[in-house]
């Protein structure tokens, strides 16, 4: 079906298989342009943002300024889907000047995985802006070959107290519904990146104690709505991209069910098929092929505050869904012509994306004057 009327209720498997038309007029302009860019971050209090590209570089943007190179990054592991990843200030960033990020690591013969490490991020007066006293706080496990599903995007708890991780299965399938591995799993861990106390299989003999939830296929966008929600946003096979409300020690099926099927064409049980599975607040077929996600917190978009903002690389621009409990609906697209990787919330309540791929366009959105 196209989409409801309103939000779907607990327990319905919403399957959104036309877009919604786009309502809300935008004015777009082209800020600057980066390297494969992954992600984006704002430094709490500032217009300044980070800015991860694929290939193993930090740079710092501002708007009329000139873009900088952070050094003092770690090497990373690039090709595929492979290279940098996430960048996240710490909850206490305005004191402690801290930042998380993601990356993906060299194993032995041949593999790797994605690890998450901090550092204090320093601008020296004269000097260019540097990484201190990186460390690696956690690692995917374990490091298998390919270049595929890392997903190791982070997010901190609304209390600063929590950090999570999406660890995709790495194109392993099975992994994703073992409790002894981290692969196809969200986890919660603390700021040092041990695991939290009280995630739901600590106590479980041979359970991985950093475990919140698993059954992911490969989660590309992890944050809380206002309420203090988890949500995730992760690409499904052929068909059944997902959004889902992301609950303790819940199993999100992959891949036993998806609402999409394999690559080669054989068919997966769908969601509706295995109802003590967590089922998606919305899949999409066909896909969007999904970026990063948000939820919108400005007064700028008359309408908007509190939905759930996804980039999509497929549908070519956002998706922007109204959330009602643990289901939602798509209200409409912002088409911008390129596959777009991520999406920020700006301090002036602007969105900001990254296109992706070479030469990706960093582009500010605005509506549109009234009458234009």
């Amino acid at each position: 079906m196209a989409g409801c009327s309103s939000p779907a209720s607990a327990g319905d498997n919403v399957i959104v298989t036309s877009p919604k038309p786009q309502l809300t007029l935008v004015t777009v302009t082209d800020e600057a342009a980066f390297d494969e860019p992954w992600a984006m971050a704002f430094l709490p209090g500032s217009a300044t943002a980070l800015i991860t590209e694929k290939a193993g570089k930090l740079k710092v943007w501002r708007h009329g300024a000139r873009i900088r190179e952070v050094s003092g990054v770690p090497p990373v592991v690039y090709g595929g889907q492979g290279g940098f990843g996430d960048v996240v200030p710490a909850p206490d960033y305005r004191t402690s000047k801290i930042i998380y990020l993601s990356w993906v690591e060299a194993g032995r013969n041949g593999t790797s995985g994605a690890v998450v490490g901090r550092a204090k991020l320093e601008f020296p007066s004269g000097a260019p802006p540097r990484l201190r006293g990186l460390r690696i706080i956690w690692r995917q496990a374990p490091k298998v070959e390919g270049q595929g599903h890392f997903s190791h995007r982070i997010a901190f708890s609304p209390d600063g107290q929590y950090l999570f991780v999406s660890s995709g299965e790495r194109q392993r399938f099975t992994p994703a519904q073992s409790l002894k591995v981290s692969l196809g799993k969200i986890v919660r861990l603390n700021l040092d990146g041990t695991p939290a106390q009280g995630n739901p299989f600590a106590d479980k003999p041979g359970a991985g104690p950093q475990i919140w939830s698993y059954g992911h296929r490969n989660v590309l966008g992890l944050t809380f709505d206002a309420s203090g929600q988890l949500w995730d946003l992760e690409h499904g096979p052929k068909g059944g991209d997902e959004l889902n409300f992301v609950k303790p020690g819940k199993n999100y099926g992959w891949p036993l069910v998806s609402n999409g099927d394999n690559y080669d064409g054989t068919p997966i049980p769908r969601h509706v098929t295995r109802p003590d599975l967590e089922a998606p607040a919305i899949s999409w077929n066909p896909v969007i092929a999904p970026g990063d996600l948000i939820f919108y917190k400005g007064t700028l978009f008359p309408g908007w505050k509190g939905h759930a903002i996804c980039a999509g690389m497929v549908s070519g621009g956002l998706v922007r869904v109204a959330t009602s409990g643990e289901r939602g609906e798509e209200i409409e697209r912002i088409g911008l012509g390129n596959r777009i990787r991520e999406v920020e919330e700006g301090p002036d309540g602007a969105l900001y994306v990254l296109e992706d791929g070479r030469g990706g366009r960093l582009r500010k959105l605005v509506p549109a004057p009234t009458g234009s």
